[in-house]
């Protein structure tokens, strides 16, 4: 719970199902019928609106200034049983990527800049918050690595905040959009289109009938990008398999000013572009 009004930050892919209904139970036990508001497309976040006032509400902290060896407290619905489950820890690492299973099905998406912590996160907790000693959330526990002992991950509470700005001043949590479609180069794919490099991501349709590389009116097509041009960096930072163009540019927002790298025809130049809204169709 993150207002007094009824706002509740959870993982998108505790609230996947589009279908469902779902209820939020308080802390004194009873039980609230919720709308989910938004599923972030790019983060492993929701937000979900119950109908009831002056609710207790966790304070946001902040998770730009976490430290490697600080404490921290996880609490969940641990093994979707014991209610308030608390547990303790360290944090163990930061900026941490992953590739995590997120629904029944097997669907899969890669999480980025997770904070990494040894305090017990079981299956049950997701959603719940990663709080410093200040009592203030820090981050939303989100998974886990089965197999392995005191592993956790939490999506940092700044990514979530955004998420909230972006309900409150636009009902929705936006999606930038650049526009093309692409593979990330590696030695396979440098030698398969002989190109002069294997870092970056080469803009290409693969023959999917229908696609098209570069989307008529996108960002990328205005910037004056083409089909076979390789994306090297993008905001100085170059594009590798481990930090893709979909990592990098998940750090900015719609409206944001991005200046990229681009390889044609073995010459290189500079573009810019400004990032639009994703519109699902």
């Amino acid at each position: 719970m993150v207002s007094e009004d009824g706002l509740v930050l959870t993982n998108k892919h505790v609230v996947m199902d589009a279908n469902a209904s779902y209820s939020v139970m308080a802390s004194d036990g009873k039980s609230y019928e919720a709308v989910v508001l938004a599923r972030d497309p790019i983060n492993d976040i929701a937000i979900l609106k119950i109908p009831a006032k002056n609710l207790p509400a966790v304070k946001l902290g902040s998770s730009e200034n976490i430290e490697l060896g600080q404490t921290v407290v996880a609490i969940g619905n641990a093994l979707g049983q014991f209610q308030n489950s608390v547990s303790t820890g360290i944090v163990s690492g930061l900026s941490r990527l992953i590739t995590a299973t997120t629904d029944f099905s097997g669907h899969q998406e890669r999480l980025r800049g997770l904070i990494q912590t040894d305090a017990a996160i079981n299956p049950g907790n997701s959603g719940g918050p990663l709080v410093a000693l200040n009592g203030k959330a820090v981050g939303i526990n989100s998974a886990i690595v089965f197999g392995a002992q005191n592993i956790g991950f939490a999506i940092p509470i700044e990514r979530a905040k955004q998420a909230l700005e972006e309900i409150k001043k636009y009902g929705r949590i936006r999606r930038p959009f650049l526009g093309i479609r692409y593979l990330i180069l590696n030695p396979g794919l440098k030698a398969r289109f002989h190109l002069p490099l294997e870092k970056g991501a080469l803009i290409v349709n693969e023959g999917v009938p229908g696609d098209e590389a570069v989307i008529a009116g996108s960002p990328a097509e205005k910037a004056g990008l083409k089909e076979f041009d390789v994306i090297v960096s993008c905001n100085q930072k170059p594009i590798t398999e481990k930090e893709t163009l979909e990592d990098i540019l998940s750090e900015f927002q719609v409206g944001d000013k991005i200046s990229i790298r681009v390889l044609r025809q073995g010459k290189e130049f500079d573009a810019e572009f400004i990032l639009q809204e994703f519109k699902s169709v």
